[in-house]
């Protein structure tokens, strides 16, 4: 039998990364400006994100443009908002499923090895959304660090990693952690002994002696 405290953390752990998962593709902050070559202007900041890009002035004015055209993205920003939000939506699967199946819940109390498959399917399905996660964050990150290190890119066009990108990998990284302890519930086999036979119960004695 799974232990219910161990359960309980995993589910903690993907639920908090789920809930990171949503930040991290809300924020603007995937990659930001920079300052690597000289004569630079560091009076502003510029970062992007999966849905706009934002200037940040030095006295605190932000402003953001949001991306218009969906077919004028490039591939690796298009792969990636699909990745996130397939990760965002398998996430919330997962945490109906998984909760169906926890120990501290009634649902499906009757039929136990049932509801412990139940957690094991949300756990799952909390790993496939932090593998979508993670292989998202580590495109855009890839594509960064190509572009960075890529001679033809000006010096003052370079991106360099933002907030969001380290957050969407500590997330990925609770789901699949979360997720995995999940998995842990899964039923162990059992053997089944046959029923002992009952012995027959000796016939009482009529207190006579036959010779």
């Amino acid at each position: 039998m799974a232990n219910a405290g161990l359960q309980l953390l995993g589910f903690i752990l993907a639920s908090l990364g789920w809930i990171g998962s949503i930040v991290s593709t809300a924020l603007p902050q995937w990659k930001i400006y920079s300052y690597a070559g000289d004569n630079i202007v560091t009076a502003q900041a510029i970062y992007e994100g999966l849905w706009m890009s934002c200037v940040s002035q030095s006295t605190g004015q932000i402003q953001c443009k949001v991306f218009d055209s969906l077919l004028n993205l490039n591939s690796t920003l298009q792969a990636t908002r699909a990745l996130m939000v397939i990760g965002i939506l398998l996430g919330l699967i997962a945490i109906f499923v998984a909760t169906i199946g926890m120990k501290c819940m009634k649902c499906l109390e009757d039929d136990e090895v049932q509801k412990m498959w139940m957690a094991v399917i949300g756990g799952v399905i909390f790993i496939t959304s932090g593998l979508a996660i993670l292989v998202a964050t580590a495109w855009y990150g890839n594509r960064i660090v190509q572009e960075f290190y890529d001679p033809m890119t000006p010096v003052n066009a370079r991106y360099e990693f933002g907030q969001a990108l380290f957050t969407g990998w500590a997330a990925a990284s609770l789901c699949l952690l979360g997720g995995a302890l999940l998995s842990c519930s899964c039923p162990r086999k059992t053997t089944s002994y046959p029923t002992p036979r009952p012995y027959p119960k000796p016939t009482p004695s009529s207190g006579k002696d036959y010779v």
